[in-house]
């Protein structure tokens, strides 16, 4: 067992009147994470949610407060996306971070389409093709191919130039990730050449075993790999230690946990929904969960996934005593820092204010 790629997601919620703060907080535990040397940190996006909605325009500043670490989004929505559009985003994030990004990316219709409605869509929502085929137009885009025949130019202030996206981000195509979670989601990622993203989550379609079910996914997306790159596949559970906590926030974690446990014992609903068990306990407690996790041993990215809803100063007690004390002991080494890179303390919070807050720089 050894993890050579550590990583965290995190929601990066905020309160109703505070997204300022959040946002802010978000981008300062991207900060810290780096200097903690863990070598990703991604975003979930949300939507209609007090959380990131756009994780294009986040991780774009992100790339101005970070160095090395890997960014990354999971996942995105095609549903909720235009797959030009998007490309253009994607590709700026990248050409800003000097190819850092990692786009994790799902199919389906969106899930509040019919509420939407004509404040998403341009037409009849039964007319669109909301499958896989949505995220390989985004692929196609992103690919650098010139548009239209070969004689055809785009008339610019600059010069003639041959249409494409732009800016051309180089290599981005080989970082695209499929959040999966069913054999359906696995076998495509795989045959398609979309790296897999795994969590907490997944179908029970031929077992009511967590672990059972995962296995056979992972097995389907390396028995179909296709692409002449290597496969990867990010695994993600929810680790809370309660080594760096104080008394009270241990009772709080356990008792999260402890709501959470019952979603747990079998399938759940009608597309057999299962879940795996919350890690919440001192690190030795949570290393022993970890070395019996059948699937921690065929990965070598270990993905944490924050908590919803928890402040920012527990999200950095989590971070740090993972760094400190679970990932080295799955063989994990810390990033090298940049010469000049702060190191890995975590300030104090910046009061908030209606003006944009002065955040304390990582000493």
């Amino acid at each position: 067992m050894a993890i050579a790629h550590l990583a965290f997601l995190t929601p990066g919620n905020y309160a109703e009147d505070s997204s300022l703060q959040g946002l802010e907080d978000t981008l300062r535990l991207f900060k810290y994470g780096e200097a903690l040397g863990y070598q990703g940190a991604w975003v979930r996006q949300r939507h209609l949610e007090r959380a990131v909605s756009s994780a294009a325009t986040l991780l774009a500043a992100a790339t101005q407060r970070t160095r090395r670490i890997v960014l990354g989004t999971a996942v995105i929505q095609m549903g909720y996306e235009n797959p030009f559009r998007l490309a253009e985003d994607l590709a700026t994030v990248d050409v800003l971070s000097r190819g850092r990004l990692q786009v994790g990316l799902s199919a389906g219709a969106p899930q509040y389409g019919p509420l939407l409605g004509g404040r998403l869509f341009d037409g009849d929502a039964q007319a669109i093709d909301f499958s896989h085929a949505r995220v390989e137009r985004l692929r196609s885009n992103l690919r650098g191919d010139f548009f239209g025949d070969d004689d055809f130019f785009v008339e610019s202030p600059a010069g003639r130039q041959r249409p494409r996206v732009q800016p051309h981000a180089a290599g981005l195509v080989e970082r695209l990730w499929y959040g999966g979670g069913s054999l359906k989601s696995a076998q495509w990622a795989g045959a398609q050449g979309y790296h897999l993203l795994i969590g907490n989550l997944n179908r029970g379609e031929q077992t009511d075993d967590f672990f059972a079910a995962q296995r056979s996914q992972l097995d389907l997306f390396h028995a179909n790999w296709s692409a002449p790159y290597a496969p990867r596949v990010a695994l993600g559970r929810v680790i809370v230690p309660l080594d760096g906590a104080d008394a009270a926030t241990r009772a709080r974690y356990r008792a999260w946990a402890a709501l959470r446990l019952p979603r747990t014992l079998g399938p759940q609903g009608d597309r057999r929904t299962l879940f795996a068990r919350d890690l919440v306990g001192t690190s030795d407690e949570i290393l022993e969960s970890l070395r019996k996790d059948p699937i921690v041993p065929q990965v070598q990215a270990l993905r944490l996934e924050l908590p919803y809803d928890f402040s920012v100063d527990e999200y950095a007690q989590i971070l740090s005593d993972t760094a400190r004390y679970i990932a080295p002991e799955l063989g994990w080494s810390p990033a090298a820092a940049e010469p000049g890179a702060p190191g890995g303390h975590w300030p104090a919070r910046a009061a908030a204010t209606s003006r944009p807050s002065s955040i304390t720089a990582i000493a």
